[in-house]
């Protein structure tokens, strides 16, 4: 085993890279990728595939509108409250040992809240949901990146990665509207269990297990401040949809969470063994390709909810109709994830990003013109493809800036720096353009009527142009913090060396 010099570029994320035991490489790397693809599908798809079910939800068991909204936020809180915490864990304890339990837990909560009597249950079961999602998650990415030998075959690998998720996001309206229309809004969780077996399996059988302890511990007390930290900035983030950003039940936790990850952030500096090795954020691109990548999550969730709703509200489409005018998005934001592999290299990983940011801000701005009387072919279908094409272009290079320039100690870390970064900027996008877009809508006395849904076009048109602006943010954040090289072309020796080691 060739050792590392002190000098080398890859090993700058904060800690010396630790000794990893000699796995042999699978013998079908596609298999490892398939198998972590679908579990990255299955945990995105329930971030949105339960809005669509919300109407018969609230009439079958009773709900009120508190109750709605926490169905959705349960799963959204413990997601990224605990990402951090499964990506260290992965790597600590295995990679594949977290992807079977994360999944199993998933899968196990889905049963619970498939049949639930009432609300309770169903909430519980749903932040259930979201703690498997957040083991299992950061183990999809670390898996194929460990899987796939550094190169053009991991990047591609990479793609497929963020395709998937992306198309998991995308889905859910689609998913969700055919599920109620043709049996219940039950089997909106309830699909998940064949699948999630399915998946176990694939799972048991494909995965190697890899891990990087060399004796180190879990660091409980950061684990415990970051995780609620996280989980509690992200209640601040979605109680701005009840009750507005000046609230007290808003700024008490946002304030709260900040206070948390402050007292984290002095606890990772003077222990030996932290969780987030604080140095990791000294590599530049590490930094700037996360803080891309909430960027365009900020935008990218905001935009399936906000085509949803207007759709449906303003146009008139039923929520299966509305799932499918927003499949040809879907099949957008694939091929761009798909496309950015093969045009890497002659572009640029950070070229590249750049483009696709600017792309989807273009898409954003052309979809801030919609009307009352749009149509599909004009509101829906073209700005879509364009949004969702540039955001696939984006995403693709700027998660393989991010996972390729750790130590392959931290890989599990930097994987969920990825997912947080995502889900986060996910979070923090839709509550604060759903923040925009009431303020923008005129108030409307109908004193009973049925107010005409143009109303509601000012509000949805705001959020698109404050959506296209964060894009443009994005893309000059990239060019001033992302280097022009990509990291494998610092050193693509060295990098291949790694790799064939972490294998």
């Amino acid at each position: 085993m060739t050792s590392m010099p002190q000098n080398d570029p890859l090993s700058k994320a904060g800690t010396a890279p630790s000794a990893l035991p000699s796995i042999p490489a699978p013998a079908r790397p596609w298999l490892v990728v398939l198998a972590a693809c679908a579990g990255q599908f299955l945990v995105v798809l329930d971030v949105s595939v339960m809005n669509v079910a919300l109407p018969s939800l609230k009439a079958d068991l009773g709900l009120s509108t508190l109750e709605l909204q926490w169905v959705l936020n349960a799963y959204s809180i413990a997601f990224a409250g605990f990402m951090l915490l499964g990506g260290r864990a992965a790597d600590l304890y295995g990679r594949k040992a977290m992807f079977l339990l994360g999944l199993g837990l998933f899968t196990a909560a889905s049963v619970v809240g498939g049949l639930a009597p009432e609300g309770q249950y169903l909430i519980g079961a749903r932040a259930a949901q979201g703690l498997g999602a957040a083991l299992l998650s950061p183990a999809t990415l670390t898996l194929i990146t460990r899987a796939v030998p550094a190169g053009a075959a991991r990047t591609r690998a990479i793609g497929t990665w963020t395709a998937v998720g992306a198309a998991g996001g995308a889905a859910g309206g689609f998913v969700g509207g055919l599920l109620v229309d043709l049996l219940s809004w039950r089997w909106v969780l309830l699909v998940n269990v064949p699948v999630g077996v399915l998946v176990l399996a694939a799972g048991a059988l494909w995965l190697r297990e890899s891990r990087t302890d060399a004796g180190r511990r879990l660091d409980l007390p950061g684990a415990v401040l970051v995780t609620a930290g996280l989980a509690t900035l992200a209640y601040g983030i979605v109680q701005t949809e009840a009750v507005g950003w000046t609230a007290a039940g808003t700024l008490l936790p946002l304030f709260g969470g900040l206070a948390l990850l402050a007292v984290f952030v002095v606890v990772e500096s003077r222990t030996r063994e932290p969780l987030v090795p604080l140095g990791i954020f000294r590599n530049r691109t590490v930094s700037a390709a996360n803080a891309a990548i909430l960027l365009c999550g900020s935008s990218s969730f905001g935009m399936w909810f906000f085509m949803t709703v207007y759709a449906q509200n303003v146009l008139g489409y039923t929520p299966l109709q509305a799932g499918l005018a927003l499949v040809p998005s879907s099949l957008s934001v694939l091929l761009g994830s798909k496309f950015a592999p093969y045009l890497m290299p002659a572009v640029g990983a950070r070229n590249l990003a750049v483009i696709g940011a600017l792309l989807a801000a273009a898409g954003f701005a052309w979809q801030s013109t919609l009307t009352a009387d749009g149509t599909f072919l004009g509101t829906i279908l073209g700005p879509g493809i364009l949004m969702m094409a540039g955001i696939g272009l984006a995403t693709t290079p700027l998660a393989t800036l991010a996972t390729s320039s750790a130590s392959p100690g931290d890989a599990g870390l930097v994987s969920g720096l990825v997912n947080t970064s995502r889900t986060m900027g996910g979070a923090i996008g839709l509550a604060t353009l759903t923040t925009v877009a009431a303020a923008a809508t005129p108030t409307v006395l109908h004193f009973g009527l049925t107010p005409d849904p143009s109303y509601l076009v000012p509000g949805y048109a705001t959020a698109f142009r404050v959506s296209a602006g964060v894009l443009v943010a994005a893309a000059a954040l990239m060019l001033l913090g992302l280097p022009k090289e990509a990291p494998r072309r610092v050193d693509a020796q060295r990098a291949a060396s790694l790799a064939e080691r972490d294998l």
